[in-house]
């Protein structure tokens, strides 16, 4: 098996989250986008449904992670464009970057443009390419009503998912945003973006448990 091949599973919340709990319930989906069977995983954040748009090769690094770099870090990001104008971009090898994973607003639809074992051309800073997962999320940084529950939500299990798999701390030392790698000139997500909510729906994430297998 292929390290990113996901088996996300239906759920349901032990402590308080709704939201969480909608955006675990839509039907799972490989990269490919085909249904998958489930996978029992006790009292651990699943991966959500994703959907395999795949980045032109001209904008990221095959590799063989973790084995040739560890990964230890989540970076968050906020497109400054539409979703559908985000997924052309990484498709464009003029473009020379792209994340592992785009989330639309509207509904958490969330697209892996990078298999996790790449290395992404996300964080313009190539240490921090190779340590980390990026998380692309739909919309502009001064325009907090991109920001939806559903959109924290998805996002949120998407992260605790790539934690639990890489035994990353879900704290904010390890769960960064762009603004906050060394030499960046990003300032995403931005002021808007929620961090107490969203970090406390990552750290949710870890009390789900599998109703069944399918």
């Amino acid at each position: 098996m292929e390290p990113d091949q996901h088996f996300p599973a239906r759920r349901r919340l032990l402590t308080g989250a709704a939201a969480l709990a909608a955006a675990a319930a839509l039907t799972p989906l490989t990269a490919a986008g085909a249904a998958t069977p489930r996978r029992r995983r006790a009292r651990s954040a699943g991966y959500p449904p994703v959907h395999w748009t795949p980045a032109d090769a001209a904008n990221y690094t095959a590799a063989n992670r973790p084995a040739q770099y560890r990964i230890d870090t989540v970076v968050i990001h906020v497109t400054q464009e539409t979703f559908a104008d985000t997924l052309r971009l990484f498709q464009d090898p003029a473009h020379k970057a792209a994340a592992h994973y785009v989330v639309r607003s509207s509904d958490g639809y969330t697209a892996q443009c990078v298999r996790e074992r790449d290395v992404a051309w996300h964080a313009g800073n190539w240490s921090y390419n190779t340590r980390s997962i990026g998380i692309e999320h739909e919309g502009w940084i001064d325009e907090p009503k991109w920001f939806t529950e559903t959109l924290y939500a998805r996002s949120a299990l998407l992260t605790a998912a790539v934690c639990e798999r890489y035994d990353i701390p879900k704290d904010r030392e390890h769960i960064i945003g762009h603004v906050e790698v060394p030499g960046t000139d990003h300032t995403d997500p931005g002021q808007y973006w929620d961090w107490a909510h969203y970090m406390e729906l990552v750290r949710g994430a870890n009390f789900w448990q599998d109703l069944a297998d399918f």
